[in-house]
């Protein structure tokens, strides 16, 4: 494709020019903060766009494609699953062979085109099932082609939106060269994601749901093409960062040859094992995880005469030993984050059946659209974040001599989420019985007498949690994981909420199997049990956490002190 081709070209052009003249120069020194306005305007077009057509992915189904209730929850999971796995393969394709800058272009140039067919299953009839009255037993189901035109829309955009956002992290803190400036980049780049979710959420669902789908649609990909034209107008100020090969082809190697040498007895000699060409490298791999140490272990016939490797799958250097061990030791905590994700992945769907079933006028007029209930998380999310990191994270420093480190972050966001479900729970029963006390669980499709405000609490809860451990983690794992992986390292959030997104989807089916507590009139089930089993798994996953946290120690010494450096700057 002559388009891939040539961001390719580009992006290696610029790197090479930048080799060539940024010993000559300063001014034309790459990186750094001037780059932040392209990444926040690109990213804030980026999720303009996306989240207008998934924040309201559910209601669209329902209403245009016929499709039923807790059927359309289940989509909606499996594609925000999707969507939230595809960053790995972007970090891959990034760190391996094309580059951030590519992976980002040509994930817009894909985003739009799956906009483009998103706006034509709204515009045109026959790409959709003939409308009918939601809760109707006599609906046309659609076709086999028009739920192909709408999936190919659906994956063409989800791969667009997965592959950018934590690719674009990743582009944009390799600008910085100091931990403080990268952290606190990390922080300022998902507020500009959250406050363009809220933007999204609020406006063009409103247009969508009240004005038209056409336009609604048509507006996301305005705002995804705005937003790669921006993106490629900042490239001359962007620091190129060029593919190492694939980094998991060095954690393979390690696992192979310390398999291959399972019987070779390990040396407490530095000069038996190899280094490679990099003298900062560790002069003895450390005695955690030691069956992997004999990867580095050298024996005859593994090195050349001149000291290379002759046989790189017996054969490794400390450091890439050192990669894999640190990865092992990442992935308890990263382990019970995704049990973490999952309840508020399970919540969000719910929460958009309860507010289509509840009252969502406010004042004589106004009618709040079901899609954008979930942006009081956004709003929360956001407004929490700036709370952090300009006044609560600088409080709590002045008063413990402190900064919290991402650990401390993510366990106290645990307790948020837990009281979240525990909220959901008893706001369910009491919309239940007021729905069984107006006998509403015989009519179907039926609303209930209480305002969808009732909602905000729980959602708030969520959003506080989320501002928590959502630039924790990525923090955490962007200093944690080696060098080699940064891009996976920032994508590794994505593929915790992508994993949540699919666990919740076996939960609730699994639910629907062994209980009636989740029929598709939810008038007439039990939602809040299924909330109260999530607040039971919570606490359960909490606990594992902390034993995770107690006996996790962070493998640079100087990471804690970074992150005070960086509070103190703030």
């Amino acid at each position: 494709m002559p388009f891939i081709e040539y961001l390719q070209m580009m992006g290696s052009v610029c790197g090479d020019n930048e080799e060539q003249h940024s010993s000559a120069s300063s001014a034309r020194k790459r990186g750094g903060w001037i780059t932040f306005p392209f990444v926040a305007a690109t990213l804030t077009g980026t999720m303009l766009s996306g989240w207008g057509w998934l924040t309201n992915l559910i209601v669209y189904l329902i209403e245009e494609f016929n499709v039923k209730s807790i059927d359309a929850t289940q989509i909606s999971n499996v594609i925000n699953g999707s969507l939230n796995m595809i960053p790995i393969g972007g970090a891959i394709l990034a760190d391996s062979y094309l580059g951030s800058f590519s992976v980002v272009s040509i994930a817009s140039f894909f985003s739009l085109l799956g906009m483009i067919l998103l706006s034509l299953t709204a515009s045109i009839g026959s790409l959709r099932p003939q409308h009918c009255e939601t809760g109707s037993s006599f609906c046309q189901a659609a076709s086999k082609v028009q739920f192909g035109v709408l999936y190919a829309a659906i994956t063409l955009a989800s791969i667009g939106l997965g592959a950018i956002r934590f690719t674009l992290a990743t582009l944009g803190a390799n600008q910085f060269d100091e931990t403080k400036d990268q952290v606190m980049f990390i922080d300022w780049f998902f507020f500009t994601l959250y406050a363009a979710n809220v933007i999204s959420s609020i406006a063009i669902v409103y247009i969508e749901d009240n004005i038209s789908w056409v336009l609604g649609f048509g507006l996301c990909a305005a705002f995804n093409l705005i937003g790669l034209i921006i993106f490629l107008s900042g490239t001359r100020f962007y620091r190129h960062d060029k593919p190492q090969g694939s980094p998991f082809t060095s954690i393979a190697r390690v696992v192979v040859a310390s398999i291959r040498k399972r019987n070779v007895l390990l040396s407490s000699k530095d000069e038996d094992y190899h280094h490679g060409n990099n003298k900062a490298e560790a002069s003895m791999p450390e005695r955690s995880f030691r069956f992997f140490n004999r990867a580095a272990l050298k024996t005859e016939g593994d090195t050349y005469s001149n000291g290379s490797i002759a046989k790189p799958w017996r054969l490794c250097t400390v450091q890439q030993v050192e990669d894999l061990k640190g990865l092992i030791r990442i992935l308890p905590v990263w382990s019970s984050s995704i049990f973490l994700a999952t309840p508020i992945a399970v919540q969000m769907n719910m929460t958009v059946l309860q507010a289509l079933a509840m009252d969502r006028h406010l004042g004589s007029s106004f009618k709040i659209p079901a899609g954008s209930v979930n942006v009081v998380v956004l709003i929360t999310t956001s407004i929490f974040i700036a709370l952090l990191d300009r006044f609560l994270i600088p409080a709590w420093q002045k008063l413990t001599g402190r900064s919290l480190t991402p650990l401390e972050r993510i366990g106290i966001s645990h307790v948020f989420n837990i009281l979240s479900m525990v909220v959901s729970a008893l706001v369910e029963a009491k919309r239940l019985k007021i729905a069984h006390d107006h006998h509403l669980q015989q009519q179907q499709g039926s609303i209930v007498p209480m305002s969808v405000l009732w909602l905000f609490p729980q959602l708030v809860l969520v959003g506080i949690g989320e501002a928590l451990h959502l630039p924790g983690n990525v923090s955490f794992y962007y200093q944690e994981f080696p060098v080699s992986l940064k891009s996976t390292a920032t994508a590794m959030m994505s593929i915790i909420i992508g994993i949540a997104f699919y666990a919740s989807m076996i939960l609730v089916d699994i639910i629907r199997k062994v209980s009636n507590w989740l029929p598709d009139d939810i008038n007439k089930g039990r939602l809040d049990n299924l909330f109260w089993t999530l607040v039971v798994l919570g606490l359960l996953n909490f606990c594992y956490y902390l034993v995770c946290a107690k006996f996790y120690k962070y493998q640079n010494a100087d990471k804690e002190d970074s992150e005070r450096q960086f509070q103190a700057h703030g």
